[in-house]
């Protein structure tokens, strides 16, 4: 947990830098302390003043901070369902997560006009939240920051939702996810859409698929994903090819699915049925729910793997991916380059393929994927095979010697990049 003392000094450095890097003189009142969404409550969520700044560097203090345009745009689709928090990034309407609230706490908030929308235990994470809905006439933002005030022990966020690190051609489909008959206790574990267990890359895996946001749903994206990390098929192979895998489905084919309650309850359920490596190709900001049902994953021996994201070298870290402990991965092109659009940072833990390969796509055919999304789970695969130490001692260095904010520890995975026209891959999946 970032106190409010490091992220004074962190944000009073970059302003400093920045102030010496412009010419400009012109000056702006005190800097608008922008809400980092999710931050920890002991900090309420805000960044501390830190004095008066030249304007150009507030104003990319500012932007530095703000969604990326690709996940602003799930707002203006999702018809009301979603609507953005003071930086941009999408929530789920009219929702707003307690963690800790204690009972005065919830007293003064029904006096103020809050609602209890639900109460949720997640019992293998020993966690408890409570969904509230805000006040009448008073905004989303606001509502979070009056509840804050009236406890500043508690954890009090957004109800952010995530998208795929790579985006999915086409619609997801109305067809339900079937399970594969399962015959043994799976340990690799997917967080995403739900998937097509009756392609022929998955059906040597044993599959369970579980929906969180009503009933799970094939996507096209989960499909490829897990063709990455478990698939099996002729030529084609992923990171852990015929290893059975738990797929959690958090997006049911809603407007606000991949939310951060349904995140940590597929998180929950991962740890229920003893997955040791969960994937999660999917990016947002940071927030407290999933930061620590993360940490209690972790606690409890699962290996968390994340994409590192799409939205170019100077996004600003995404999560899960830069939460601590999780395994960020970052991809690469056939020449073994860095995506230009992959995010970089010491979140970057490792290298793969990343692009110029093939996915299982709709109805039993094959893709062309590109995206951080498609690397991080032949990680995953390769993790739960070999284990942490040993796949970094394999990794090939790239970019700057040692470990670097590019390409992490090193490139693994090559073999699991098959080239579309070795299966007759037409459609594409990219970001």
């Amino acid at each position: 947990m970032i106190g409010p003392m490091a992220w004074t000094a962190g944000l009073a450095a970059l302003a400093g830098a920045l102030a010496c890097a412009t010419s400009t003189t012109a000056q702006i009142g005190p800097l608008t302390t922008p809400r980092l969404p999710g931050l920890p409550s002991g900090v309420t969520d805000r960044l501390p003043d830190v004095g008066r700044v030249q304007g150009l560097a507030g104003r990319a203090v500012d932007e530095a901070l703000q969604a990326p345009s690709r996940l602003t745009g799930l707002v203006r689709r999702s018809r009301g369902a979603l609507e953005a928090d003071p930086l941009g990034w999408p929530v789920v309407s009219g929702e707003i997560v307690a963690l800790d609230l204690s009972d005065e706490a919830r007293r003064e908030a029904m006096d103020d006009g809050y609602h209890v929308l639900r109460d949720e235990r997640l019992e293998a994470l020993d966690l408890t939240t409570t969904v509230l809905a805000p006040p009448r006439r008073l905004s989303l933002a606001r509502a979070v920051e009056r509840l804050q005030a009236l406890d500043p022990g508690a954890e009090i966020t957004f109800n952010h939702v995530h998208a795929p690190a790579g985006a999915i051609e086409g619609r997801t489909s109305s067809a339900p996810a079937v399970s594969a008959p399962q015959r043994g206790g799976a340990r690799l574990g997917l967080i995403d859409t739900g998937v097509d267990a009756a392609h022929p890359a998955l059906t040597g895996s044993r599959i369970i698929q579980r929906g969180f946001a009503g009933t799970s749903r094939i996507g096209a994206h989960g499909t490829a994903v897990a063709s990455l990390m478990v698939g099996r098929s002729g030529a084609f192979s992923g990171g852990a090819p015929g290893a059975d895998l738990l797929v959690a489905d958090i997006y049911g084919g809603q407007a606000t699915g991949g939310a951060s309650t349904t995140l940590a309850q597929a998180l929950a359920w991962m740890v229920e049925q003893r997955a040791t490596v969960v994937n999660v190709s999917l990016v947002g900001p940071r927030n407290s729910l999933v930061e620590r049902a993360i940490a209690r994953a972790q606690a409890e021996g699962v290996i968390v793997v994340a994409a590192v994201g799409n939205d170019g070298p100077a996004a600003p870290p995404l999560y899960p991916a830069a939460y601590a402990g999780v395994v960020g991965v970052t991809g690469v092109s056939g020449r073994n380059q860095v995506l230009p659009e992959a995010a970089r940072g010491a979140h970057v833990d490792f290298a793969a393929p990343g692009a110029d390969m093939a996915a299982a796509g709709s109805g039993g055919g094959w893709t062309s994927v590109r995206g951080t999304s498609f690397a991080a789970p032949i990680v995953a695969g390769l993790l739960a095979m070999r284990g942490q130490s040993a796949l970094e001692s394999q990794a090939t260095d790239l970019g700057e010697r040692g470990r670097d904010p590019v390409y992490g520890t090193g490139l693994v995975g090559t073999a699991a990049r098959v080239a579309p026209s070795a299966v007759g891959a037409r459609r594409r999946l990219r970001p």
